[in-house]
């Protein structure tokens, strides 16, 4: 496992209590749209075993050729140990990423897609949604729905609905206008479904999608392929 040592070159407050961490690009790192990655802090493995405190699993929300490596999370006031000392790091601080790994790439198979998210989930998406305005091709259009009560969206000149692109955002403030939407969208028999949040949050979804017709293989989670029938391997009253 090769672990790539980088430094902090920018922080966004993208909302009072979501900020993104560019990092440099560390020579011989790739990645592609909707990737995920381990993200240390310095002291992670300076015992025998590797500090589990300082690791997180996070999306990357930028694009290669934006050239920075884009994290983006939620640090709320009262938080973990781990996103209390990442609240004090400053541009030029040394972080490390690890294990990089993309479970849901755009699938450009000519049908319509549909980004079901909650909060920052929207971090994953970003790069999925670039990816298709820089390139249209094989797919149909893409429709994106998140749930955040806070109604400071994240991506804001991202997420906005263009019918030249063929891309819809919509943002709600509560679950259960969420879940109506949901069974609204799932009305396209074959369209893609990507959701991304809580395992709670996945589970909720596929059970509304399955509940109203929509197969496994079209629902896309950012998980690895093992993990996969934990969440989609459930049966379904006939």
């Amino acid at each position: 496992m090769q672990i790539y040592w980088t430094k902090i070159n920018e922080i966004i407050e993208e909302t009072p209590e979501v900020k993104t961490y560019l990092l440099d690009c560390p020579e011989g790192f790739v990645w592609e749209e909707g990737a995920h990655t381990h993200f240390a802090l310095e002291g992670f493995n300076a015992g025998e075993k590797p500090n589990r405190g300082l690791i997180r699993h996070m999306s990357i929300s930028t694009l290669p050729h934006e050239n920075s490596i884009g994290i983006t999370t939620r640090i709320k006031e009262r938080c973990s140990e781990f996103k209390s000392i990442l609240r004090t790091l400053e541009v030029g601080h040394e972080v490390a990423i690890f294990k990089t790994h993309s479970n849901v790439p755009l699938k450009r198979v000519n049908k319509n897609v549909y980004l079901l998210s909650s909060g920052v989930g929207l971090a994953t998406f970003r790069p999925l949604v670039l990816d298709y305005f820089e390139r249209t091709d094989n797919v149909n259009k893409i429709h994106s729905l998140n749930i955040d009560s806070s109604k400071n969206f994240l991506f804001p000149t991202i997420f906005e609905s263009s019918s030249d692109k063929k891309f819809t955002s919509q943002f709600v403030d509560n679950r259960k206008e969420y879940y109506e939407e949901v069974k609204s969208l799932a009305t396209d028999k074959d369209g893609l479904f990507y959701v991304v949040g809580s395992d709670e949050f996945l589970v909720q979804n596929i059970e509304v999608l399955r509940e109203q017709g929509i197969k496994p293989e079209q629902i896309m989670l950012d998980k690895h392929e093992h993990k996969l029938p934990e969440f989609l391997a459930v049966d379904m009253p006939i």
